[in-house]
């Protein structure tokens, strides 16, 4: 969760009420906060020893998805609320003389479409800066960036003094060649490429670079005479940089995402709005389209949604009526009447400032924290009920028992690995239809869910090639593949396997490990070529590239029919004169190829084996499994 640091006595005088360190604890945890520190002890202990210190502050923990509580402008104006000091804020769009034709404009190119395709803005007007609340209008940028920005790559804030530039502006993408201007904090103009290797040594901005190095064009936005106002993602112009003296502020936005780009803009205007003359208030700008669409920004009008007393009741074990509820609500900044058609609905307004209310339970949990969750009663449910395994886990559990009576040592390892380890170490090619792949994966270690639970058991041996041999180790878990037949596009399989790494392959000890699992399963074991049995397994040798040739097995499974009628039994027998085979196929087993253990850094031989358990798990309710 982000911490946001705040100065004690500004916070203070905000709230109207001076606390102990305990007291603020005590309400900061009533209103889903955490207080981190204070920072009052060190500040006098800095004092003391005569070393220059700075005003105590107060470092409070934020909840990740509420951007409105991440400067001290919105934590004041929460705590305020809550505590019945002050109503919840109105913000309004205050339009210029003239109405909305004399709103100023902002043109985007078609080209920006290529790179960060989604622009809004807004007009602080009559503004007034302190250095404290400078400071804290620059950090609130910063605190966005790191959060819902994802560190600009989805979002970008720009702020510039308006007073300086001439509208109409323009939102462009042009070659880098082709940019030119000063950036803050510089008084030389560089072009986009110059910019490029001037600030990879900078260690606040180097970091920003790689975000559109790449693209053929960069975005930039421009003023009637040409004049740059900012490079987004990376640098504004020094040109038009805000000052204690700026009277009126141009926030800019761009963004790869519209929900963020919206959720941006109206948390950097609405915070400080209460600066303005007339607070609360916000100038709107008339933004043209690349399809030549218009759109005024920023959309202050909120959302309305219904919430039922009912359900808050339910959730929370109270026996709150419509209006108590109602005044809950409140409390959170939230806008709620009871309904004139039910008294089992509340029209809540979702103010702009509030984007992690997605949902009906979100608005039982305001009701819930402004109740006081220390207050909620305790009570037994009403109904009790008995827990399971799933299927799946008993038949799990079989398994690892058996094998671990054997001496054989269960390992976990970690459920996602590289492709090369999942495929081309194995000597599997990628037909592209198999594996689940990360999207935007953190490192190399970690860019398929894995579809074996072979790579992940040789990569444990390969970090335990020091122990003495034998290492028998095995894993049953998951393993996930792609399933379009299914609304989630994924399956998970539950598979069982081991693999021996000794002086000699031993083959026959894999072989049985099967042996010993099918009988605790009590699966009979059948000839390969025996088709009138009812049930059973069997092996037939197989050729797959990651055995040794000729030192491979394919493991098959004959089902019980689902009915033994006797319709079923000629059938049966029908399909064995016929020689007509339906057993699955549920693994493999064999000696690893010589390739497959020089990819894993394994000097000695192995042997694998893998099957999944699927099909001797016993049915049970659809509620308890993971089916569709």
């Amino acid at each position: 969760m982000p911490t946001v640091a705040v100065d004690k006595a500004d916070l203070w005088e905000r709230l109207g009420h001076e606390y102990t360190t305990d007291e603020f604890d005590k309400l900061c945890f009533d209103y889903g906060l955490e207080l981190d520190e204070d920072t009052t002890a060190e500040v006098e202990e800095a004092i003391k020893k005569g070393l220059p210190a700075e005003r105590p502050q107060l470092k409070i923990e934020i909840p990740a998805n509420r951007y409105d509580l991440l400067c001290i402008e919105g934590i004041a104006r929460g705590l305020r609320i809550f505590l019945q000091k002050s109503a919840a804020p109105v913000y309004k769009l205050v339009y210029p003389l003239g109405g909305e034709s004399n709103l100023l404009t902002v043109t985007v190119n078609p080209e920006t479409s290529t790179i960060r395709p989604f622009f809004a803005c807004a007009i602080l007007r009559n503004i007034k800066f302190t250095p404290r609340s400078y400071a804290s209008f620059i950090d609130l940028q910063d605190k966005l960036h790191q959060n819902i920005c994802r560190r600009r790559q989805l979002v970008a804030i720009g702020t510039h003094d308006l007073d300086t530039l001439t509208p109409p502006f323009r939102y462009e993408a042009r070659p880098p060649k082709d940019i030119k201007f000063a950036p803050l904090g510089k008084d030389k103009a560089y072009t986009a490429e110059e910019l490029m290797v001037l600030y990879e040594s900078e260690k606040h901005l180097s970091k920003y670079l790689p975000i559109i190095r790449d693209s053929p064009v960069y975005p930039i936005i421009y003023d009637a005479k040409d004049q740059v106002l900012s490079m987004p993602p990376i640098i504004n112009s020094d040109h038009s940089k805000i000052t204690l003296s700026t009277r009126n502020v141009f926030i800019d936005v761009t963004a790869t995402d519209q929900t963020k780009l919206d959720i941006v803009v109206n948390i950097v205007s609405t915070m400080f709005s209460e600066y303005c003359d007339e607070p609360y208030t916000i100038e709107p700008v008339k933004v043209i389209l690349a399809n030549g669409q218009t759109r005024i920004s920023p959309d202050l009008s909120g959302r309305y949604m219904t919430a039922h007393p009912s359900y808050v009741n339910s959730c929370t074990g109270l026996s709150l009526s419509a209006t108590e509820v109602s005044t809950l609500l409140q409390r959170m900044a939230l806008t709620a009447s009871v309904s004139p058609s039910s008294v089992d609905e509340i029209n809540v307004h979702i103010p702009p400032t509030r984007p992690d209310i997605l949902h009906e339970c979100d608005i039982m949990e305001d009701a819930a924290i402004a109740y006081g969750f220390n207050n909620l009663p305790d009570k037994f449910p009403t109904t009790s009920t008995v827990a399971q395994p799933l299927a799946i886990s008993k038949l799990s559990d079989v398994i690892r028992n058996e094998w671990a009576f054997a001496g054989w040592v269960e390992v976990l390892p970690l459920i996602l690995c590289s492709h090369e380890e999942n495929f081309e170490w194995l000597n599997h090619e990628d037909d592209g239809n198999t594996a689940i792949k990360i999207a935007n994966p953190k490192t190399l270690e970690f860019q398929v869910v894995r579809t074996s639970l072979i790579p992940g058991l040789l990569k444990t041996i390969r970090e335990n090639r020091s122990h003495a041999l034998p290492i028998k180790i095995f894993e049953t878990s998951d393993v996930v593949f792609k399933d379009v037949s299914r609304e989630r596009q994924a399956r998970n399989e539950r598979h069982a396997a081991a693999v021996l790494c000794n002086k000699s392959a031993g083959f026959e000890i894999v072989h049985g490990m099967l042996d010993r699992a099918m009988k605790m399963l009590e699966i009979p074991r059948i000839g390969n070529d025996d088709l009138k049995a009812e049930t059973g397994y069997y092996i037939k040798e197989t050729s797959d590239a990651m055995f040794f040739p000729g030192r491979a097995a394919t493991i098959f499974y004959r089902p019980v029919p689902a009915n033994k009628s006797t319709i079923s039994s000629i059938k049966h027998d029908i399909q064995t004169a016929l020689h007509v085979n339906s057993d699955l196929k549920i693994g493999t087993l064999g000696i690893l190829h010589p390739t497959v253990l020089e990819k894993f850094e394994i000097g000695f031989p192995c042997s694998a084996l893998e099957f999944t358990l699927e099909p001797f798990k016993k049915q049970m309710q659809k509620v308890w499994t993971n089916e569709d």
